[in-house]
């Protein structure tokens, strides 16, 4: 491992490694703090731009933006009340009250060491857990590959945030998408309505630039009110916290990573969850639950600890098995098969130098992050004064030139603008467009192992349940099921005795 993390800095500490790793850490900041624009619209947007960079490199600068968003995110939670990404929201809670009390500058400095305390941590277990599950994986063949993916899609459709039914529904949309293009093992046409630009599927970054960056702008186009900073100046030295909050800190901080680095391996669940399951933990263990929603620090650095350990851990099964864990790993899935890279267990045998050049660059990219976060707060605070009104419209330009650069072709300035609307009318009926992109991205690959699956077992299906791994895969689907339809059941319960 010492050699291998020797040639993954070597490639990470290059002159091209460090450039897109400052640049992705500082786009991902920007994002994070920023309320309204999201990690999966700015990937969507700079995705057309990594295709004429190397592959580690294209890597590099995408990750960069989604842990910097993770760790940037709760400057805005904290000032505004309004968190920066969706995984910040939590942070709101305790972040805001200790704000308003005068306490932001300690609040924002012990965010940023518990981010970074976080993000080492989950940084330690990918490169330990990495390379194990990668050899586990080397036995496993197309019934075993088939039956994780089923267990991914069904952990995004039951683990969800919101309602099953919606986000079971919005992944069944990405699936019959995913079908379109050239069907691989007959040559048929399917739903490309003579469109030549279609016969390899629909565009990857058309669709994510339709889903996830014109609702945003749509959303908040007419928004021209800037919600009001929180009065004083934030100095480096009102941001020192005191032995007393150190001390709480340390506990909080430890548990959030570990809550955080297992959720964030688990498909299908990530950092939303890691972070909300952490806070429940702290409040659950606090000898004084009454302090939490009224500026506990135990209530910001435990989810925020748990939030970037689960954005470093979300990698594990993307690179090793190539399943994604959700909507963003998906993205980086779909860049690594544009650039002709297939992740999987002999990824890190065979590309060693893509593998930990990427982990290399995490460390060296948390450490970024420390150095931009803490002396450049007032430069974020400065950036939460732009208002939306001319904010969005230059958006809507790059996501136009991002998309027109890929192929040259005017069709996916047209499935933008189709998908666009999409995306809006999923929003009104509070449909998730991230499980979408899951059954898009994994709908053919798990096509394609089904037929292997088939043509191994000549056609009998239920000799999947013959092979270990696949009936341990099966089995674990249908508890997430039952578990979903638990959970169901309770809501509705709830719901009806409050009605009562």
């Amino acid at each position: 491992m010492f050699d291998n993390l020797l040639l993954g800095f070597s490639v990470a500490l290059s002159v091209s490694g460090l450039l897109y790793c400052f640049l992705g850490v500082f786009l991902g900041t920007v994002v994070g703090v920023l309320p309204g624009l999201g990690v999966m619209a700015t990937l969507a947007i700079l995705m057309p731009i990594t295709f004429h960079l190397e592959t580690v490199h294209a890597l590099i600068m995408l990750s960069g933006i989604y842990y910097g968003a993770a760790f940037g995110g709760s400057t805005a939670s904290i000032l505004l009340n309004l968190p920066g990404t969706a995984n910040t929201a939590i942070t709101c809670l305790d972040g805001y009250p200790m704000a308003q009390k005068g306490r932001a500058g300690v609040a924002l400095f012990m965010t940023a060491v518990a981010s970074f305390t976080g993000s080492i941590i989950g940084l330690l277990i990918l490169a330990l857990c990495a390379p194990l599950l990668s050899m586990i994986a080397l036995n496993f063949g197309s019934p075993e590959y088939f039956t994780l993916m089923l267990l991914g899609l069904l952990a995004a459709g039951m683990l969800s945030k919101g309602s099953h039914l919606r986000s079971t529904a919005s992944i069944f949309i990405g699936l019959f998408l995913g079908i379109v293009g050239t069907d691989i093992s007959t040559g048929v046409q399917r739903f490309t309505f003579g469109q030549p630009e279609l016969y390899a599927g629909l565009p990857l970054v058309a669709i994510s630039l339709g889903l996830f960056g014109l609702p945003e702008v749509i959303a908040n186009a007419g928004r021209k009110d800037n919600v009001p900073l929180v009065q004083g100046q934030i100095t480096i030295r009102s941001m020192l916290p005191n032995r007393e909050y150190i001390q709480r800190s340390i506990k909080p901080m430890l548990r959030g990573s570990g809550i955080g680095a297992f959720f964030g391996a688990l498909p299908g669940t990530g950092s939303l969850i890691a972070a909300f399951a952490s806070y429940v933990v702290e409040k659950k263990s606090h000898r004084d639950p009454s302090l939490f929603g009224r500026g506990a620090i135990e209530g910001i650095t435990g989810p925020e600890a748990a939030n970037n350990a689960a954005t470093q851990t979300a990698f594990i099964p993307t690179l090793t098995l190539g399943v994604p864990g959700d909507a963003i790993m998906a993205m980086m899935l779909g860049v690594m098969l544009i650039h002709g890279v297939a992740p999987g267990p002999r990824l890190i045998t065979e590309q060693p130098d893509l593998f930990w050049g990427l982990v290399a660059s995490f460390l060296i990219g948390n450490i970024l992050l420390v150095v931009l976060n803490i002396p450049l707060i007032g430069l974020w605070v400065r950036l939460l004064k732009i208002p939306y009104h001319m904010l969005f419209p230059a958006i809507l330009v790059f996501i136009c030139l991002g998309v027109y650069s890929v192929n040259y072709a005017v069709l996916d300035l047209v499935l933008v603008m189709m998908f666009g609307a999409l995306g809006y009318a999923m929003s009104i009926l509070r449909l998730e467009p991230a499980p979408l992109i899951l059954g898009l991205v994994l709908g053919p690959m798990m096509e394609d192992n089904l037929r292997r699956t088939l043509m191994i077992f000549r056609g009998d299906i239920w000799a999947i349940g013959d092979r270990p791994l696949s009936m341990g895969f099966l089995l674990c689907s249908l508890l997430i099921v039952f578990l979903g339809f638990v959970k169901s059941r309770r809501s509705a319960g709830l719901k009806t005795v409050q009605r009562g």
